[in-house]
């Protein structure tokens, strides 16, 4: 995928592919495992996700951006902020360690930020490199939607393998009617149940999704309280600090401190180390996906 002549940037969304491929290879109950018995039904998953979009999409350079933890800012901003989570199984925790390993033998940089998450990353880099590079970013976190723009398109992976939804500001405003800042406007009025912040109390995604398209943003929606029904306007004015912070915590950062060097990032594979980690994690059918030749 070209933007005229510029080389295409692709931003995957580890967290995301790695709970995706996890869950969808543990379904029937089997979890694949090397002889020495580590998991890596995840890892496996994860690559058949990654390659399968780098062969419909074409990047030149690739990044992978990963959380470090529960301790970010929006933490401290609503201790409450994704309590609602599990814990990662048991069989997916020492599978972040060996995907993170994996990458670096594609020649992938890992990228990730302490206090922050994968989505600021994606945010930030998105930001630096849109100017001068075609950006994708593949996730199924529907929150990304906010870093559309016209060099930064991001890719939702639908159920099944090589399915996606491909978001421009065109696709995004034909679906569901709403700019890419808008997706902002409408999670701090509803909220997000996933991630356990409120919005307005008693306002729904139909409710919420009614007031952006019609008065724009909250801004909008505040200077016109008198045109709302009462009941609207008392649940708005009753919950304005969550409406606030939750429009807060629904912002994807796009200033961390990032070290991400663009050459560092191009993908250029070196099949004898590519085949040797796959090996390593007796997975020799991922190289023949890959076109990587395996050693005798």
């Amino acid at each position: 995928m070209t933007d005229g002549n510029r080389e295409t940037l692709l931003l995957v969304d580890g967290m995301a592919l790695m709970f995706r491929a996890y869950y969808a290879t543990s379904a029937s109950g089997y979890i694949r495992r090397t002889k020495a018995g580590l998991p890596t039904n995840a890892i496996y998953g994860f690559m058949r996700y990654f390659w399968d979009a780098v062969e419909t999409f074409g990047p030149s350079h690739v990044a992978c951006c990963w959380d470090l933890g529960s301790k970010t800012f929006r933490k401290e901003q609503f201790p409450a902020y994704k309590g609602n989570r599990s814990e990662a199984p048991d069989e997916l925790i020492p599978q972040f360690t060996v995907i993170r390993d994996v990458m670096e033998s594609l020649g992938i940089p890992n990228i990730s930020a302490v206090g922050f998450e994968a989505d600021d990353c994606i945010g930030t880099l998105a930001s630096r490199y849109s100017g001068e590079m075609r950006v994708l970013v593949l996730t199924g976190d529907h929150d990304m939607l906010q870093l559309v723009d016209e060099h930064t398109s991001v890719i939702i992976m639908k159920k099944g393998h090589g399915n996606y939804m491909v978001y421009t500001p065109e696709s995004l405003m034909e679906e569901k009617q709403l700019t890419p800042k808008q997706i902002i406007d409408l999670k701090g009025l509803m909220g997000d149940p996933s991630d356990n912040y409120p919005g307005v109390r008693g306002i729904g995604e139909k409710t919420a999704l009614k007031l952006v398209q019609e008065f724009r943003d909250v801004e909008g929606i505040l200077a016109n309280l008198d045109k709302l029904t009462k009941g609207v306007r008392n649940k708005i004015e009753s919950d304005l600090e969550m409406l606030h912070l939750s429009r807060q915590l629904a912002s994807i950062r796009r200033d961390v401190e990032l070290v991400c060097d663009m050459n560092a990032c191009r993908l250029e594979l070196n099949h004898p180390v590519v085949a040797a980690k796959f090996e390593e994690l007796e997975m020799k059918s991922i190289c023949t996906w890959m076109g990587v030749a395996v050693g005798s």
